[in-house]
């Protein structure tokens, strides 16, 4: 078999992981946030000031470390024993925890009681939208080592997109990608539309030129190379970038007649519509057993364009919640009830998937099915959950600790105009790399896919040992972050339109 050949057969016909391997890969990502958290309130209470007095590039490094380096790991070296790693760590969190409260308590005369109470009773801002950005900035992350990691064989096939049916990790990211993007889009901020309807439309065709250029550029190069890829993924000459695209010109045009408060049950209708047509006609066979893909445009991107149905209905979803979690709330008992609600949408869904999945058939990514649609805005809650959970964490450490300055999405409401913590605090998030991955999130994938095709064009991933193999991807996460860290730093924000 040719080279190519060789790369294209190690990533087909795959069957996935179980869905509970998925959902305690979403524990390691939190707990990551939290180990930085409660290392920069431990230097505090030593030193008595933040942020660091290191250069930038050394705030880079910690949280590289901290942040990024254990995702690697996690679908690498220590994917087997990857339960064991988030028990261990998380007892360690606990204990520090305990650590910090001791003091907390000892500087106190108020009882344990009386300061949850008054934690829960506490009034908040937001500095950006809770919860979400890290959920966008983490799926990205998570897409990004992916990409790359699935061609070195220490990545675990389990892991890797699917071929038919099955619950892959990346089959996830895939999803979530979609619902990150809903929650944030004009809809679910509550934008009003300027002009007609059909202007609005004509406006947000025209604002996905750049999706449609990368689809166009990633296309092309490819054909050029001989770079191999999955057909069966999307098509021959179908692309994420296309299908990113349409779904948010598909979205856009619907979400201008349907009611905002009933967008979870025009998802629901029509990703049950589609899998009802999946099941009535010869559709399904079409997509799963047909290869005859030089008859024309649509046998040979058979997937892409089917698929759009099921990634359609998970952005109404997306939006749903956006405009869910973007409500205005301004105490810390607001936003716990917010996560348990969440947590409740998560464990209901889950329910609906395990239904459908004994009544209907298996999640298939590939066809993007009804149980596709159900698991990923399922398991996009839950991961919500639980990084909504560590910042809820982090803001009490803030507290606890008397240390204002922990990079977050919520804090303690003051008087910004004079307040010396909130400029320090400011310092501090503007060393952070979760913010500087926000401010360029789509810079930030692009750059991936670029130093993937270039890193699979210069090492025969498939001959590496697992070392070296970590090595690179370590080498390449951290190329990507050092870019996009420099441009935070500059204050560049790089706008596509």
């Amino acid at each position: 078999m040719a080279h190519r050949e060789v790369k294209e057969a190690f990533v087909s016909n795959l069957n996935g992981t179980s869905l509970g391997e998925v959902v305690l890969g979403s524990f390691l990502a939190p707990v990551c946030l939290v180990h930085r958290a409660f290392i920069l309130v431990l230097y505090y209470q030593a030193k008595g000031t933040l942020p660091l007095p290191l250069p930038p590039v050394s705030h880079l490094l910690l949280d590289f470390s901290l942040l990024v380096l254990p995702l690697v790991l996690s679908c690498t070296l220590l994917s087997d024993i990857l339960s064991q790693v988030i028990v261990c760590l998380t007892v360690i969190l606990a204990c520090v925890f305990c650590f910090i409260y001791q003091i907390s308590f000892r500087s106190s005369a108020l009882q344990p009681q009386k300061i949850f109470s008054n934690f829960l009773q506490s009034r908040i801002q937001f500095d950006q939208v809770p919860f979400v950005t890290l959920f966008r900035v983490f799926v990205n992350m998570k897409t990004a080592i992916s990409i790359l990691a699935v061609d070195f064989s220490v990545f675990p096939r389990r892991y890797a997109k699917t071929e038919t049916y099955g619950t892959g990790v990346m089959d996830f990211g895939v999803g979530a990608f979609v619902f990150a993007n809903a929650l944030v889009s004009p809809e679910a901020r509550r934008k009003s539309i300027s002009g007609s309807k059909i202007s609005h439309i004509t406006k947000q065709i025209l604002s996905v030129w750049p999706l449609v250029a990368l689809g166009l550029a990633r296309l092309v190069s490819i054909k050029m190379t001989g770079y191999h890829e999955h057909v069966t993924e999307y098509g021959i000459h179908w692309n994420f970038f296309f299908t990113l695209a349409i779904v948010r010109v598909l979205a856009s045009a619907l979400l201008v007649v349907l009611p905002a408060g009933l967008l979870w049950l025009f998802a629901l209708l029509m990703s049950g519509f589609y899998q009802f047509f999946l099941e009535t006609s010869e559709l399904k066979t079409f997509l799963m057993h047909n290869n005859d893909r030089e008859k024309d445009f649509v046998h040979a991107n058979k997937e892409g364009i089917f698929s759009i149905a099921g990634y359609v209905a998970i952005y109404l979803a997306g939006v749903q919640i956006g405009l869910y979690v973007m409500q205005p709330r301004s105490q810390v008992k607001d936003c716990l009830k917010m996560l348990f609600i969440l947590f409740i949408g998560s464990l209901l869904s889950y329910a609906a998937l395990l239904t459908c999945q004994a009544l209907v058939e298996p999640v298939s990514r590939r066809s993007a099915n009804l149980p596709f649609v159900i698991w990923s805005v399922a398991q996009s809650l839950f991961f919500m959950s639980c990084l909504g959970l560590a910042d809820m964490v982090i803001l009490f450490s803030k507290g606890a600790s008397s240390c204002r300055f922990l990079p977050s999405s919520m804090n303690f409401q003051e008087n910004v105009a004079e307040s010396e913590a909130y400029q320090n605090r400011r310092v501090t998030d503007g060393l952070c790399l979760i913010q500087a991955v926000s401010r360029n999130q789509l810079l930030f994938f692009l750059l991936a896919n670029l130093m993937t095709g270039v890193t699979n064009s210069v090492v025969d991933t498939l001959s590496c040992s697992s070392l070296f193999s970590v090595c690179v991807l370590l080498v390449y996460m951290f190329t990507n972050c050092l870019v996009i860290y420099v441009l935070h730093i500059c204050g560049i924000t790089v706008k596509f339109w």
